[in-house]
């Protein structure tokens, strides 16, 4: 393998680079524009519910009820009611996400320290903020019974919930690390998908094929500048989300971006080897694209649970590098922990990077022998 030859092709290959300026404006401009967009459009933080409360009555007790609801940042008071064939008319318009009803005798019943209840109803439309919503319920209940003395002086068993990592369970903290592997699995397929189809495509092929260069340093030299494109958006990604986005990061930096670069010689061989299949500039890009960006999004664990999906489907996520890779950034992220917990992952993906590579190289062979 002749060095030489290496820097050569990677000369070559930036210089086409350079050429597209459109192109080279992109692959920086897209992962910062993804990474903004998704963050703060993709959130599972539930704010400001809409509610609507239909108070029978209109004792201190009820108007303490109500006010525990509206002192917390959760649920926004759009409306007192004056009869139970309201609710429906705020429900059914998405004027009211949640309806509270309080009974007649209710502050009597609790100075009286007889068993009451107040009527709750959540819309169920959007399963996620009514689950949601009804944790945020169960809280302020629980609130509202210590503040009148309705709970027990002295449980027997009192349970103190302790949240690590995430302590203010933020979304945006858990996201984001699973947006960084998303945004770069598709960068990097992306930017090499065209590399050797556009070499098919202007006719140069040939005259590479009559060159001394060996498959791999043709692959070596067309991965050198794509690698060094996506390492510079990695950083730049990093940036955003710790500095701008106020992600933390508890983890070793070396280590997050040794295990990017890993990341990367795999995503950037798996674009080299569509490019080299297909020999065509638009089927390699809508490739790259369908068979980056879905399985990074369904499969890695970035969004739903592995564990639970059908087992044939947790199987099939075995085969998605960004699988470990999202592992990987959570928990140098949001946990800091180091290689010894993720020595599995980091393996797996440098498997998945040396596997794809050679497989790359292999179906160049054929194209150039």
């Amino acid at each position: 393998m002749g060095l030489l030859r290496i820097k050569a092709m990677a000369q070559k290959e930036w210089i086409q680079i350079r050429r597209d300026r459109l192109s080279l404006a992109m692959a920086f401009l897209l992962p910062v524009m993804l990474l903004l967009i998704y963050a703060y459009a993709i959130t599972f933080d539930v704010n400001e519910i809409l509610m609507v409360v239909y108070d029978q009555d209109k004792g201190s007790m009820s108007r303490e009820l109500s006010a525990e609801f509206t002192r917390s940042d959760y649920f926004t008071l759009v409306a007192s009611l004056d009869s139970y064939e309201q609710i429906d008319r705020y429900l059914d318009s998405d004027r009211a996400r949640v309806a509270l009803v309080i009974p007649v005798d209710f502050s009597k019943r609790i100075r009286t320290a007889k068993p009451t209840s107040a009527e709750v109803i959540v819309d169920g439309s959007n399963s996620n903020t009514a689950t949601i919503a009804l944790q945020y319920i169960a809280a302020i209940g629980e609130q509202f019974n210590r503040r009148q003395g309705l709970s027990p002086a002295s449980p027997t068993i009192e349970v103190k919930n302790r949240v690590w990592y995430n302590p203010e369970l933020k979304s945006r903290n858990f996201v984001i690390p699973g947006l960084i592997a998303l945004i770069m699995s598709v960068i990097a397929s992306v930017l090499t998908s065209l590399t050797v189809a556009r070499e098919w495509d202007r006719g140069t092929m040939e005259q590479l094929i009559s060159t001394p260069v060996k498959p791999v340093e043709l692959v070596i030299g067309k991965l050198i500048p794509y690698f060094l494109i996506g390492f510079a958006d990695t950083v730049l990604c990093v940036l955003i989300s710790t500095f701008l986005l106020k992600v933390p990061l508890r983890g070793s930096v070396g280590l997050l971006f040794a295990v990017s670069a890993i990341f990367l010689v795999g995503g950037l061989s798996f674009g080299l080897l569509l490019s080299t299949v297909t020999k065509n500039q638009v089927l390699a890009s809508q490739l790259g694209m369908l068979t980056s960006f879905l399985p990074s999004f369904l499969f890695s664990g970035f969004i739903f649970n592995i564990s639970n999906m059908p087992v044939p489907l947790q199987a099939f996520t075995y085969t998605v590098s960004a699988r470990y890779f999202v592992s990987v950034l959570k928990g140098i992220f949001l946990k800091g922990i180091g290689m010894r917990f993720m020595a599995l992952e980091v393996a797996l993906l440098s498997l998945y990077g040396a596997v794809v590579f050679l497989l790359a190289c292999r179906k160049l062979r054929k194209r150039i022998d």
